[in-house]
């Protein structure tokens, strides 16, 4: 285990310690606990544009989702509302075809 690693897990252990009232007795749990979330941490995307698209269900009356997808995919905000309202709530499905629709214009289709 890598000492970088190792210490930002013993510190966020200890801060899960602490959170949790400081009790004493339980330090394997706080270090497994601290581990994952380490490992999890690690594994994000460094920034929001490289996250794989959420699963959660989209309303097309969600203007900041709208508007995201719109900024995140370099379609306009009308595109991004149909694409929605067209879909339903696959936000998968909405991100591929913003992306194929963003793809079709810039070869002038």
């Amino acid at each position: 285990m890598g000492d970088d690693r190792e210490d930002k897990i013993r510190e966020r252990a200890y801060q899960i310690w602490e959170r949790e009232g400081r009790i004493h007795g339980d330090p394997e749990r706080h270090w497994h606990r601290a581990e994952a979330e380490i490992d999890r941490e690690a594994a994000l995307p460094l920034t929001a544009g490289d996250a794989l698209p959420e699963t959660r269900e989209v309303a097309s009356s969600d203007v900041l989702t709208v508007e995201a997808l719109a900024v995140r995919t370099g379609i306009s905000g009308d595109q991004a509302q149909e694409l929605i309202d067209r879909l339903g709530n696959d936000r998968a499905a909405i991100e591929q075809a913003a992306r194929n629709l963003k793809g079709k214009q810039r070869l002038g289709e």
